[in-house]
């Protein structure tokens, strides 16, 4: 079988690829021209230049292709461009997708993500049949994802083999960039993190993500969308759990969500706008934490096989990964 993968140099995408290869596919990985292939190391796979915002340059790459697994997307919290965001996740989605029906493509995985799902400041669980609408996703990054989500979805509608994929917020090793869940494991050993706020994520295991990615050309119902989670925890929690892995200390002061909005504002701003740089923390980053990320995946369990795994083991592995590639120092209880 030979598939293309869209996003195999980042995060989820790169553990994706290793997971089809070890599946003994045989594959086609787009990369961008300044991507790095770290990631990708010892994977026999053909490299293709390209960009998501120039989707009309990989049809050829597409020919041939089995199937083809959609994992890339501009995952950014703060952008100075949004309209690039949207062009990559909205515009490249479709036309990746147009293209695929077009060559004679017969499946596709689509990753989309969790942050589509329709959220309460509540706490309460939701699964993919809590009612959302585009009103709900705050900041271009899930406008973008659900607006693209759209896209697939109708692709589905019209006859396309699309399985739609909805992770959480994966962690284990090799987030390089990294994602924000990763900058909190990060900031977290580098005793960055003296404070914390009420809010709440689900933390999944990045290599149950990727064999999903496997088993969704198989399995499933087209166009139906699947929420892979795994522990629902609150950012407390989840600092408590990094201290007891590495003996530092977890902070015990929360801050209120409005001191919390003071200081994104001035970061975006002095950070953001005037010195040109990612802020550590943004306004929209802080909107959304006033909801809890809570979610179920009974519907992948039931109809994918998915597996909810206790997240220790990953966010063991993150933490490892983390020290033994220098983004922070080895101290505090061995995680060896």
């Amino acid at each position: 079988m030979r598939v293309f993968i869209t996003g195999a140099t980042g995060f989820v995408g790169g553990h994706v690829a290793r997971r089809y290869a070890d599946e003994g596919a045989s594959l086609r990985l787009l990369t961008r021209q300044t991507s790095r292939l770290d990631s990708l190391s010892g994977i026999d796979a053909e490299m293709v230049k390209g960009d998501l915002r120039e989707p009309e340059k990989l049809r050829s790459a597409l020919m041939g292709c089995d199937a083809l697994v959609h994992v890339a997307a501009d995952y950014r919290l703060w952008v100075r461009d949004p309209e690039q965001m949207y062009a990559a996740n909205i515009d490249g989605t479709r036309e990746l997708l147009k293209l695929a029906r077009e060559v004679g493509v017969q499946r596709v995985v689509y990753t989309s993500s969790v942050a589509t799902m329709g959220f309460k400041s509540d706490g309460s669980i939701v699964d993919e049949e809590t009612p959302v609408s585009l009103a709900d996703m705050i900041g271009h990054y899930k406008r973008s994802k659900y607006l693209g989500e759209q896209e697939a979805i109708q692709a589905a509608r019209a006859g396309q083999y699309v399985m739609i994929l909805n992770p959480t917020t994966p962690i284990g090793p090799g987030d390089a960039k990294p994602t924000p869940t990763g900058r909190i494991i990060v900031d977290f050993l580098n005793k960055k993190f003296p404070a914390y706020v009420d809010t709440g994520l689900n933390l999944v295991d990045v290599a149950e993500v990727a064999r999903m990615h496997v088993v969704a050309l198989d399995r499933g119902v087209p166009g139906e969308r699947y929420i892979l989670g795994g522990e629902n925890l609150t950012l407390k929690q989840i600092l408590d759990r990094m201290s007891a892995i590495t003996g530092l200390p977890s902070p015990t002061m929360k801050v209120p969500h409005a001191v919390a909005m003071a200081f994104a504002f001035f970061d975006e701003t002095i950070t953001g706008k005037l010195l040109g740089k990612e802020p550590r923390a943004t306004v929209e980053a802080v909107r959304m934490g006033k909801k809890m990320m809570f979610a179920s995946s009974k519907k992948a369990e039931r109809e994918l096989g998915f597996q909810v795994l206790p997240i220790y083991n990953a966010m063991r592995s993150a933490i490892e990964w983390f020290i033994a590639n220098g983004y922070a120092p080895a101290y505090g209880r061995s995680v060896s």
